[in-house]
């Protein structure tokens, strides 16, 4: 499931919930005969998201680096490589990160803690698919990663100057074009476990078709960082309490590792050519 969605409908939980008071509303004194508190309700900040996302990467990392080394390759007689097999720890990283990104959906307000579970379980299965494709492709995973890096400033940019701007229609196009692709995958990997891996051979395919849906995809992806731009700038505007600071640097992992592993499945075709 994309974060966009979560995000969109959290806001709109968080809205129903707690809304800063409209200007203009009238207040009575304060009553100061008695004893006070000190307790000072806490609200979502951009720094905050910021330290929230860069908690999640460095266990993503770590994670990923276990992954990594867990994943063995074999070398042959003639200088080639290849990958005996993925953990079995790894697919159940996968699994683990798609129903924690699911429970979300319901329990936003628990992002400080699953957050962190899904990077780590996400993080193993990134580095186990990465040491895949490396092993393949010597290279690919510095390329996927610096073009990870360089969308998400390219998107950032476009974003804060205005060129990008997330409207109600672009937000629709957006969802609904990252849900058709999630269902799409969805299915195919259902269609894949019975008839076989080739079934749907396009999605790993270096034809032109195959290529073409991995860079509509992986700029979908792109788009979608739009939307995590777009939930942060208004929950911190809106006031919203600092525990969906955690939420908004789930959504912002869960769309760079999806653009990552687009990435790296577009440049590995690209290598087939």
């Amino acid at each position: 499931m994309a974060n966009p969605v979560l995000n969109e409908r959290a806001l709109q939980r968080a809205q129903h919930h707690w809304a800063p008071p409209e200007a203009g509303t009238d207040y009575l004194p304060p009553i100061d005969d008695g004893p006070t508190t000190p307790w000072v309700r806490e609200r979502m900040t951009v720094n905050g998201v910021i330290s929230a996302t860069a908690t999640l990467f460095v266990l993503l990392l770590v994670s990923a680096t276990f992954g990594w080394f867990q994943t063995e390759t074999v070398q042959f007689e003639d200088g080639t490589s290849a990958v005996s097999g993925i953990p079995m720890l790894a697919w159940v990283g996968l699994f683990v990160g798609i129903g924690l990104t699911f429970l979300l959906m319901f329990k936003p307000n628990l992002a400080r803690f699953i957050a962190p579970v899904y990077a780590i379980a996400e993080g193993f299965f990134v580095g186990a698919i990465s040491k895949a494709y490396n092993t393949y492709y010597d290279g690919i995973v510095v390329q996927a990663a610096g073009a990870t890096i360089a969308v998400f400033a390219v998107m950032l940019v476009l974003y804060r100057t205005g060129v990008i701007r997330v409207t109600e229609r672009f937000r629709k196009i957006v969802v609904t074009a990252t849900i058709g692709v999630m269902l799409f995958y969805g299915v195919s990997f259902l269609i894949r476990m019975f008839a076989g891996a080739d079934s749907v051979s396009f999605l790993r395919s270096p034809s032109l078709l195959g290529i073409a849906f991995s860079v509509f995809v992986a700029g979908l992806a792109a788009f979608n960082l739009a939307l995590d731009f777009d939930f942060i700038e208004r929950g911190t505007k809106q006031g919203l309490d600092k525990t969906w600071e955690w939420f908004a640097a789930f959504g912002l992992l869960v769309t760079i590792i999806w653009l990552y592993l687009e990435l790296l499945r577009l440049l590995a075709k690209l290598r087939e050519r």
